[in-house]
This record gives structure tokens, sequence and C-alpha cells, in this order.
């Protein structure tokens, strides 16, 4: 069974349960997404939230992908600026994640977790839509952009990566890592772990958005082994992926992340073999720059690097 789109939209309490945090400043929005389905290759339904450019030319495509815990409902804010700047917004609901099908919190092997992304890619480009197509992602799923973007450089043409978990401060200690191991040598994939990630205030310093992140329904909060042996082998393939990314690519990292290693990644910057490259810090932000006061400044210059990898369609908002 190839990857393929089907024609119909997920129903409207389907898109209700999609936990998006609704504040004041987003209620007159013009522009909402409506999750379409995505059926992919071993039969799973995936959900891919869309936000339409809703006047003027099409600047480009952005695909999304999110972090481990979150899904597309975190980041509808930014989605609906940069759709309204001009971009068409794809933002993929991981398998087992946000409204997507699939056993949650679980994957078979990375390959399955890339291929999902690649056929999105694909499909994208199979419809010769304008511009050009940036892969864009948030914490954990900065790994999965870095290995999608490493095997398959062909479907890339420009990579941002938003305070991305390539290197991260909280991670398996030595006993976890080679339980791990025996558990991916005997294919033990559907043994339960809980993410250390449980404080909202790891995620943003926004006492609002800490009791969202609370009490969202759609958040991960344990994985699988098959999962996390996944991730295991991303890691690598995203920290050893430098010297072969040369597209263009944006690195923004939060000053007071206490999710990310910010020192490893400024290492791994160095080691992007991409003429293009741009690092941005925003030195008193928490992790999740979508939810911390300097949410204005954190768009306005990712659309100054946007103007540049698409230069002529006009300036945005």
């Amino acid at each position: 069974m190839s990857d393929a789109f089907t024609p119909e939209r997920l129903t409207p309490a389907d898109s209700a349960q999609s936990g998006f945090p609704m504040q004041e400043e987003q209620q007159p929005l013009p522009i909402r997404s409506m999750p379409e389905n995505f059926t992919a290759s071993d039969g799973v339904r995936l959900a891919i939230h869309r936000f339409h450019p809703e006047d003027g030319p099409v600047r480009g495509t952005i695909v999304s992908l999110h972090g481990i815990q979150s899904h597309a409902g975190w980041y509808h804010r930014s989605s609906t600026q940069l759709a309204q700047a001009g971009w068409d917004v794809w933002f993929l609901d991981r398998r087992g994640s946000g409204i997507s099908g699939g056993d949650r919190g679980h994957a078979e092997h990375w390959e399955r977790l890339v291929n999902d992304v690649v056929a999105v890619l694909r499909q994208i480009r199979s419809r010769k839509s304008p511009g050009p197509v940036i892969l864009q992602a948030v914490s954990w799923g900065g790994k999965l952009a870095a290995a999608v973007a490493r095997v398959h450089a062909e479907l890339v043409d420009g990579l941002a990566l938003l305070y991305p978990g390539i290197h991260a401060r909280i991670r398996p200690g030595l006993r976890q890592r080679l339980l791990l191991k025996l558990a991916d040598f005997a294919r033990i994939r559907r043994r339960r772990v809980l993410i250390p990630l449980d404080d909202a205030a790891l995620f943003t310093s926004d006492p609002a958005r800490q009791q969202f992140l609370r009490e969202d329904p759609l958040s991960i909060r344990v994985a699988t082994s098959g999962f996390l042996n996944a991730d295991r082998h991303l890691t690598h393939l995203a920290q050893t992926a430098g010297p072969e990314l040369r597209c263009p690519i944006l690195l923004m990292l939060a000053g007071r992340d206490r999710i990310i290693d910010n020192g490893a990644m400024k290492r791994f910057f160095a080691t992007i073999a991409s003429p293009s490259r741009t690092l941005i810090e925003f030195p008193e932000a928490a992790h999740t720059l979508e939810f911390e006061p300097c949410f204005d400044h954190f768009v306005q210059q990712y659309f100054t690097w946007l103007n540049a990898i698409s230069p002529n369609r006009g300036d945005t908002a």
C-alpha cells in the first residue's frame, strides 16, 4: 500500500479535541486549520493540520514536526501567523500523538517515523507547489527533521530547527540505555516507559500555559520501548548529520532552556556543511518559544530568515 492522502477530512468533533490553547488574542484570527487524513503505507491514519494562506500568492510550503509530548495544537498561533504571511503550513501529528492514529507513544522503528515525513514531503513535491519546501521542527522533532534532511536531502529546500532535541539535557542514563539496547536486541517493542518531562515549568515560564500543558489530554506522557529505541537511532543520525546538511539552516535556541543542551547544539551548529546557516538565541526564554514573552520577536526573526529563503515573493506583514 502506498502512502496517500484520502479526500475525507476529520470530523469537527475530532478537531475540537486537538487541544489548541486558546488565548484572547487568538479568538478573531481569520485562519483556522482543518485536519486532513493521511494514510501511511502500513495503514495508520495520520492527521495533517493545514493552515492555508487566505489571500495573495503562496510563498512556499512549511512541513512542521512537533516534540515528544506535544502535537500540532501547541503551535496553532505561530502556524496561523505563518499562513497569514503567505506560507502553506502542513503540521503533522506524529503517529500515536495528537489526533493521529497508531498506538499512543509508539513506533516500531526509526525508519517508520522517517518514512511518514518523507511520504508527506513527496506528496507536496508531486503537487508542484510554488516556492521552497521548508522542513520545520520543534524540540524532539528536530532530531527527526535532521535525520530526514540527511537521508533525503532532495526533498528539503530549507531546515528550521527550533530549540531542537538533537542534544538534550534530559536523556536516558547508562542503565536505561543498556536496558533499551537489550529490548531492541530481544525485539521488545511494547514495554511502557514514563517520559521524564512531567514538570510544565520545563517548557515555559508562563503560568497560564503551564496549566494548559498540565491539563492537555493529548500530551504524550508514556512511550514504548520501541519508540525510545527509534529515538536512540534518530539521535545518532541527527547528532552526526552536520557535515551532510547543505541546505539553508536556521537554528533557534532558548537561553534559559532546561531541556536542550545549548552548548552542545552550538557545537553541532559549527559542524553543519551548509554555507547558509543562521543561529539566533533568545536569552531570556524558556524552552517553548511559542509560549514565551518573546513570541513576537521570535516570529519576526523567523520571517526574516524565511524571506531570505523565498526573496522574490513579497514581504511578510
